[in-house]
């Protein structure tokens, strides 16, 4: 089965959802990062659904999956994921989120192992930022609305993307700029406060499946270290490291499919 994309019927509401590959492979999952939708993952479809059943969703608040009222939490985000795959008819799957999307990874990692035969998280943190920092962009955006969307995807490159990047590929950089300043800024704000609210750097001990750890060589949001501090508390957990900023599937996108592939190959 292929559906690209379409509403799907959850326990939880409708949500934006793609599915490609054969139909019994493996179920892999991918979630996006705060700002974008699943169009993020475009350059790992063709390889990754050679080998699984690809499961893409846009993050409620964004794109076409729901924008309900705010604040959301963790719980909200990681037990859509539990809906979609419920609606699916998936029982296990492996999981691969990027900064935003990573911490959802982790959230299920700690409170639903039962559902992940893998864990990838890329370019994020147990705790990303900090509650004041998200506190205040929410507020903007509740305040600003659209305006202040497209004030926040203005200044977004530079916290995506290597200058270099930046500069060689300036048509991707702006088609997820405009991507960002479409989406809901109530659903934005709603994901930033639930950012605000998380911090799993006490949880992840207990996460138990095998789990990748991706981290973009000069990501200035979710570094290096960030990674090998997850490492340091998630047992057996290993660390790939590849040349990129923070939206590192796009980047690299070769050396980000190359890591991915052989953890899962070896999961």
């Amino acid at each position: 089965m292929t559906v690209s994309p379409s509403a799907l019927n959850t326990e939880r509401g409708m949500f934006r959802v793609s599915v490609e590959g054969d139909p019994l492979a493996p179920a892999l999952i991918l979630s996006n990062s705060l700002g974008t939708t699943q169009a993020m993952w475009d350059p790992q479809v063709t390889g990754f659904a050679k080998t699984y059943r690809l499961i893409r969703y846009d993050t409620r608040g964004h794109g076409g999956s729901p924008v309900t009222p705010g604040p959301y939490r963790f719980k909200d985000l990681g037990r859509d994921v539990l809906a979609i795959l419920d609606a699916l008819d998936i029982e296990r799957a492996a999981f691969c989120g990027l900064s935003m999307g990573g911490h959802t990874g982790l959230w299920l990692g700690v409170n639903a192992p039962e559902r992940l035969n893998s864990l990838i998280v890329c370019n994020s943190a147990a705790k990303i930022g900090t509650a004041q920092a998200w506190q205040d962009r929410a507020d903007a955006l509740r305040q600003g609305g659209a305006a202040q969307m497209r004030t926040l995807a203005d200044s977004a490159p530079s916290r995506w993307f290597g200058e270099a990047f930046i500069k060689q590929s300036p048509e991707l950089v702006k088609a997820m700029q405009d991507s960002l300043a479409k989406l809901d800024p109530l659903g934005y704000a709603a994901c930033c406060d639930a950012l605000a609210d998380s911090d799993l750097r006490d949880q992840i001990k207990d996460i138990a499946a095998p789990t990748l750890l991706v981290a973009g060589e000069w990501d200035p949001v979710t570094t290096v270290a960030d990674a090998q501090a997850m490492q340091a508390n998630i047992p057996g957990s290993k660390v790939a490291v590849v040349p990129a900023s923070h939206l590192s599937n796009l980047e690299a996108p070769e050396a980000f499919e190359r890591a991915v592939l052989s953890f899962l190959a070896q999961a």
